[in-house]
């Protein structure tokens, strides 16, 4: 395997680790920002490493379409390619599956595309997918899955997770470099919990070096959300990453890590900064509302990056109604929100404490070095899914949630 995972500290269930990949030694719990075609829109690459970015998740399926995954082997690989010395993730396709299925066609051979560069049919194997992601380059390559999103029910989630246990030895044995890139494998099996047992039992069997959780994000309820996070990762080992794909909001972050996940990925975070909204630790801060014409404030007087030390909520909001300047600035900030809050979960479990178990001024302190993220809530109406979560991560906030 291509990777070494060392636990450095834990808090019941909730673990940070140091993942140690061929091109970096990244600290755990991590969020990973997206880009799709080997760029994070607005930012470059130098700015990524600046604020602390680890690993890059790229799309295999764009990659494949533009430039080609050929053009990028042929150019040294995508970290070359897109001058990125840190670590790169990169998906398989399966996603697409979902988001473009009136596109897709779906048998066991594989998954057939419309493509919407130029509208050709693009068959998407098993075996493509591994040989597209070998070609790549990435740390980290995961294996085609069949994609249902959670919010079907019927036959057809049990279909996908058999032919996801099945396309995986497939990916395994189409898998060229497994010395230098490590291949995970994705439990499936929608919101049933007999079905996502069989899906985490198959992958283990494999050995596989890392785990993902895949699936959500696609409309459960919160309550099934959790659920599904905390029956995978007791299940999965103990030294292996888990990765919970999709996954972008502050707070799902917080609470699967405390359920004991690893590794998180999702466009939110520079999806919502190009609409003018930043990320704030009392929730988010809209720039294009009027209110925001004369505030000489920055983004977050607690936040150390570049943005909130040198721009105004007056001047960003100037900007994000006009110019692209704005989307950028806010891009910025919002990632260095997501990395330094993968930072404050890693240090606080290493000092085996959590970073939102309640002390005596829970709700109403804003200083606590525990507490951030029930900021949110401060007049105690921590939503319910959260107080479940947190009982069965063995992290007592009942003083915050509602009774």
């Amino acid at each position: 395997m291509a990777l070494r995972f060392e636990v450095l500290g834990r808090f019941n269930r909730a673990r940070a680790a140091q993942l140690t990949l061929p091109h970096f030694a990244c600290q755990t719990p991590l969020f990973m920002p997206v880009g799709t075609q080997g760029t994070i829109k607005g930012l470059t690459t130098d700015q990524l490493e600046e604020i602390g970015c680890q690993i890059i998740l790229g799309n295999t399926y764009h990659l494949a379409l533009r430039p080609t995954s050929e053009l990028i082997d042929e150019l040294g690989g995508l970290h070359k390619f897109m001058n990125w010395p840190r670590a790169l993730l990169t998906d398989s396709g399966g996603f697409q599956m979902v988001s473009l299925l009136h596109l897709a066609d779906i048998t066991e051979k594989g998954v057939t595309f419309q493509s919407p560069v130029d509208g050709k049919p693009m068959l998407l194997t098993p075996e493509e997918s591994i040989q597209i992601q070998n070609r790549i380059g990435a740390d980290i390559i995961m294996a085609l899955d069949d994609v249902v999103r959670t919010t079907i029910t019927g036959p057809r989630i049990e279909e996908a997770m058999y032919r996801t246990l099945r396309w995986v030895d497939r990916c395994i044995a189409a898998h060229k470099r497994p010395h230098e890139q490590n291949l995970f494998g994705i439990v499936q099996g929608g919101l049933d919990p007999v079905l996502r047992d069989i899906c985490v039992r198959g992958l283990v069997d494999r050995n596989l070096p890392g785990y993902a959780i895949g699936g959500l994000a696609g409309g459960e309820d919160k309550d099934s959300f959790w659920r599904v996070v905390a029956q995978c990762t007791a299940a999965l080992p103990e030294d292996k990453p888990r990765y919970v794909m999709g996954v972008g909001y502050p707070l799902d972050i917080v609470v699967c890590s405390a359920l004991g996940a690893d590794m998180y990925d999702c466009v939110y975070p520079t999806r919502t900064a190009r609409f003018g909204t930043a990320l704030v630790p009392e929730g988010v801060l809209k720039l294009k509302h009027n209110a925001m014409v004369n505030d000489t404030r920055p983004i977050d007087p607690t936040c150390a990056c570049m943005v909130c030390k040198n721009y105004t909520r007056a001047y960003i909001h100037c900007l994000v109604t006009k110019d692209a300047m704005g989307s950028q600035l806010l891009s910025y900030h919002n990632l260095y929100y997501m990395l330094q809050l993968s930072r404050n979960l890693h240090s606080s479990i290493v000092e085996g404490r959590c970073y939102i178990i309640p002390d005596s001024n829970l709700c109403a302190s804003r200083n606590s070095n525990v507490v951030r993220f029930l900021w949110q809530f401060p007049k105690g109406d921590v939503p319910e899914w959260v107080c479940n979560a947190m009982d069965v991560a063995g992290i007592d906030i009942s003083s915050c949630c509602s009774s």
